[in-house]
């Protein structure tokens, strides 16, 4: 996850949310976020009208409360400090899973 910019305050994460933004949620522990480290940096190279940041749910609890993110990793996409599409649910995502939320929002 090196091309992803880390969030870790809620203030950074709304001025984030302005420009084109997809949001990883994502902690150390969870055996499906490593997963996601395997491709993600591919991802981000591929997607680049788009700028990835990641956000630790256990250093952000209240923010993924408020967002209703419970299950890891998840993603939601902002475009002008609007939510636009979420990924959000307990189970593990590959590459072409995420590739199809990213490209469902372009169309």
């Amino acid at each position: 996850m090196n091309n992803l910019l880390e969030l870790s305050d809620l203030e950074s994460y709304d001025k984030a949310t302005q420009g084109k933004a997809i949001m990883v949620f994502s902690t150390t522990w969870c055996p499906d976020c490593h997963f996601l480290k395997t491709f993600i940096d591919k991802l981000v190279e591929e997607n680049r009208d788009w700028t990835f940041y990641y956000i630790d749910r256990d250093k952000m609890v209240d923010l993924c409360i408020d967002l209703d993110i419970m299950g890891i990793p998840s993603f939601i996409a902002y475009k002008d400090g609007l939510e636009v599409s979420r990924f959000v649910n307990k189970l593990r995502k590959t590459q072409s899973d995420i590739q199809a939320f990213i490209d469902a929002i372009e169309e």
